[in-house]
């Protein structure tokens, strides 16, 4: 996908304040069971397919439904998109909310693909 130039500052602007990490290092988390993975995509996105186990928290409502999903704000939040942007604005968003421990998977959905990512409908 093509992103506009000022889409792509805006993500720019917000990475040195996001923590990323690549798929193995989620699925490490993942496997530990103590963390939760997010997708922000869009509902039609999330419906195509996704990872298993994610909770679908769409980019335009994490902000207002984070804090009733997920109350503790320590809570390790792995949040991903399509391609990692929208993941590293959210990410950037939760924190300003005070969460503590939230993490951007790089690559997002193409990466989870890509390294073939247990999957589900």
């Amino acid at each position: 996908m093509k992103h506009s130039p000022e889409f792509l500052k805006l993500v720019e602007g917000v990475m040195p304040r996001v923590r990323e990490i690549d798929v193995d290092e989620v699925r490490r988390k993942l496997e530990g069971g103590k963390a939760k993975l997010i997708d922000v995509r869009e509902d039609s996105e999330w419906a195509a397919g996704h990872a298993r186990g994610a909770e679908h928290m769409g980019r335009g409502v994490i902000e207002r439904d984070i804090e009733l999903r997920v109350p503790d704000k320590t809570a390790e939040l792995i949040l991903y998109c399509g391609g990692g942007f929208r993941s590293a604005l959210a990410t950037d968003n939760l924190q300003k909310m005070g969460y503590t421990n939230v993490l951007s998977m790089a690559g997002g959905w193409r990466a989870w693909q890509a390294a073939n990512g247990p999957t589900e409908k």
